[in-house]
């Protein structure tokens, strides 16, 4: 038999064998172009293989933010053991400069709606809320929360004015919350002045947080390890290094301040105080570092940076106030 009818026979028998797959050359299958084995990478996949970017940590910037919160962690602890117990203006005035701070940073980095227009409720809104915590007959908290609420009103109602912000009025008005409750917070500390243990609270509260987180931001210069994420420039071991020396300055305000502090008791509102600093301080860093990852236009770099302290400390005023009632009273 010819060898061209032998190789023919040989492989009508493969294929009838194969199922009507024709073989190749010495019957083996070869790979083709659509074999997944060797197909093409799609367009895509090389993106998600590569590394996600580190983002890298500022030795200066964090210099900054450290001695910025120490500063005003310094203000705050300073003005309430210096007022006079009957003129709390100059105490007033300094918190009123620290009000219009954190408008500025707030409103530039949460961006909400109308910003002008929010701006402007809120300064009449800690005005008045400063006055109040000033002149009011009884040190309470109520009519500050009375302020408070009515300067989100305005706000809100504010922002309805033009068709473009009414569009957005629905998904930011918790932002606009932040902002109006935050200027009014720092009227709170007026108040802690006027109460028996309020001016303690205050004082071994906001030492403790003011502590952390100058603790933790030069850390942070110094050793950002290990990385809480890659997006987020801070360390671990200035979280911790940070919130157990503020713990320990604040047990240590306890065992010299009169009753009813003692060290227990200042190493519990400490500890307190530097967990409200490190999450909000934390929350603001992961905030950016979401607004970055999804592309949007980053705010002015002084109100992004500051946000963090003051966000700390606006917490730590409603919180002191209620220790100074509920847990030393």
């Amino acid at each position: 038999m010819p060898q061209d009818e032998s190789w023919d026979a040989d492989a009508s028998r493969e294929i009838a064998r194969g199922g009507g797959k024709r073989p190749s050359a010495g019957f083996r299958d070869e790979p083709g172009p659509d074999d997944p084995a060797v197909a093409e990478p799609e367009d895509g996949e090389d993106d998600e293989l590569e590394e996600i970017e580190v983002v890298p940590v500022r030795r200066e910037l964090s210099l900054a933010i450290a001695g910025f919160a120490g500063l005003l962690a310094l203000g705050l602890v300073l003005g309430a053991v210096t007022s006079a117990p009957d003129s709390r203006l100059p105490y007033a005035i300094v918190l009123f400069g620290v009000q219009l701070l954190a408008l500025l940073a707030w409103v530039m980095a949460l961006g909400p709606p109308a910003a002008l227009t929010t701006a402007g409720v809120c300064v009449p809104t800690a005005l008045v809320a400063d006055y109040l915590a000033v002149t009011g007959a009884r040190a309470e908290l109520l009519p500050l929360v009375w302020v408070a609420l009515g300067g989100f009103v305005a706000a809100v109602l504010g922002q309805l004015v033009r068709a473009e912000d009414r569009k957005r009025v629905t998904d930011s008005w918790r932002t606009t919350l932040v902002i109006v409750a935050g200027v009014v917070a720092y009227a709170i500390p007026i108040v802690l002045t006027r109460q028996e243990v309020g001016t303690q609270t205050l004082t071994v509260g906001a030492v403790a947080a003011g502590v952390a987180l100058l603790v933790a931001r030069a850390t942070d210069a110094i050793f950002p390890k290990p990385r809480l994420a890659a997006q987020v420039p801070r360390g671990a071991t200035g979280i911790v290094l940070g919130a157990m020396l503020g713990t320990l300055a604040a047990a240590a305000l306890g065992s010299v301040l009169v009753l009813p502090f003692t060290p227990a008791k200042g190493a519990v509102v400490g500890l307190i105080a530097v967990l409200i600093a490190h999450l909000v301080d934390l929350a603001v860093n992961f905030g950016q570092a979401d607004r970055r990852l999804a592309g949007d236009a980053p705010t002015f770099w002084v109100a992004r940076h500051m946000q963090g302290p003051l966000g700390a400390f606006a917490l730590l005023s409603p919180v002191a106030y209620a220790l100074s009632h509920w847990f030393l009273a």
